[in-house]
Order: C-alpha cells, then sequence, then structure tokens
C-alpha cells in the first residue's frame, strides 16, 4: 500500500486491522468518550471479513465540560447528553474533517468510496453520522451504535449537496440505556428518515441492553456490511 499516513495525523496511531486478503472495502468505525481505538478494533476482529480493512483512529484527548473539564479521549468537547444541550458546533466540524481526511486517504490508495463504512459507537457513532452526511463522497453505509445525530437542527439544510441521500443507516440502541436513553435514538432515527431515503434507515433496539453493545447487535453489524460490501 502507497500513501504517507503521517499526513492525515489521526491515522498515525490509529489501530488497523488488515485484511487476511486483498483489501477491497474499508470500515472506519469511532470509538465513544474516553475510550480508545483498541477495544472496538478487538470487537471488530470478531466479525471481521477477510477482504476489508478496519481502521479504529483514536480521539485526540481534550478537557470535557460534561466530565468537570478533565482531559480525556473526546472527537469533541460535550456540553449534555440532551437533544436541547448546546454543542461544540466548531469542535463537531473539526472533527469531521479530520474523519474526512481519513476517508480521501483511502480513495488515494485505490479503495473508492462506495466501499467505505463509517460507524461508531456513542459520541464516535454521532461523529460518523454528522461526517457521513457531510460528506462530498458517495458512501457505502453508516453503523451509528447508542448514539445521536449533532448539530441535528442544522439539518437536513446540512447535508444538502445530497450525495449521500440514498445512504444505507444502521441504528442501534440498547433499551435501558441510562447515558443515551433510547428515546434520543428514536428521534434521531425520525430526523434521519427527513434526510435520507426513509427506508435507508434501520433503527433496532435490545432489551435489557444498556450503553454497551451486545452480541446480538453486532451480529446485525456484521449483516449490514457483508451486505454493502459484497466480495468483489
Amino acid at each position: 500500500m502507497c500513501g504517507n499516513n503521517m499526513s492525515v495525523p489521526l491515522l498515525a496511531d490509529a489501530v488497523t486491522v488488515s485484511g487476511a486478503e486483498r483489501e477491497t472495502a474499508a470500515v472506519i468505525f469511532l470509538h465513544g468518550l474516553g475510550d480508545t481505538g483498541h477495544s472496538w478494533a478487538e470487537a471488530l476482529s470478531s466479525i471481521r471479513l477477510p477482504y476489508v480493512k478496519y481502521i479504529c483512529p483514536h480521539a485526540p484527548r481534550i478537557p470535557v465540560t460534561l466530565n468537570m473539564k478533565m482531559v480525556m479521549p473526546s472527537w469533541f468537547d460535550l456540553m449534555g447528553l440532551t437533544p436541547d444541550a448546546p454543542e461544540d458546533e466548531a469542535g463537531i466540524k473539526k472533527a469531521a474533517e479530520s474523519i474526512k481526511a481519513i476517508i480521501e486517504h483511502e480513495m488515494k490508495n485505490g479503495i473508492p468510496p462506495n466501499r467505505i463504512i463509517l460507524g461508531g459507537f456513542s459520541q464516535g457513532g454521532a461523529l460518523s453520522l454528522y461526517t457521513a452526511l457531510t460528506c462530498q463522497h458517495q458512501l457505502a453505509g453508516i453503523v451509528a451504535l447508542s448514539c445521536w445525530l449533532p448539530l441535528h437542527k442544522a439539518f437536513p439544510q446540512a447535508a444538502s449537496n445530497g450525495v449521500n441521500k440514498d445512504i444505507a443507516i444502521l441504528q442501534c440502541h440498547g433499551e435501558m440505556d441510562p447515558m443515551i436513553p433510547v428515546r434520543f435514538g428514536a428521534l434521531t432515527a425520525e430526523k434521519l428518515k427527513s434526510i435520507v431515503t426513509p427506508t435507508k434507515v434501520q433503527f433496532k433496539t435490545y432489551p435489557g441492553v444498556m450503553h454497551n453493545s451486545c452480541p446480538q447487535e453486532m451480529m446485525a453489524v456484521k449483516e449490514f456490511i457483508e451486505k454493502l460490501l459484497p466480495r468483489i
């Protein structure tokens, strides 16, 4: 593979699970607040496809308002976890640009955007939704786990180029989530249906699951990836 990772800061130390054969597709997956790319690289390894490359970057460490300004891995600042909480608009947009740089890097290395899925959990899922919907390239799909759409009031206008109007979205949420209530996930799904083709949005909920993943959810993610990124 050619291409210089150093020109894309997040790729320099991202956890990459390489394909066992020629890579014809990629999944870029963003972790949640306070986490690193390692945990999701491990989770995705258990459902990996041999021709897909999995890239799990680490968020930069910044002070987070929600956590008394403690410094921790965070894609952008968080002030609250309710639909009407103030948002770090500049931070969200800057983070989205850094993820778009990873997409561009993979394209330069020969993986077309329609063979790239962007996904994430919690804050990472939020960023993956915002990034994909404002991306200039037509992506394969979005995996949005236990999350919300940031700057939701800016949509559908923010997605005005319409490139990803038909993008497939798999949204999953634990029904007992105490951090980001499932109701917030349901509101997000409704909003997404006003931005993309409604039939392309799947919203799956899991009884008894809190703010984490479960085996059933990971199987749904695997099926979604297999369907959108078939072997070529």
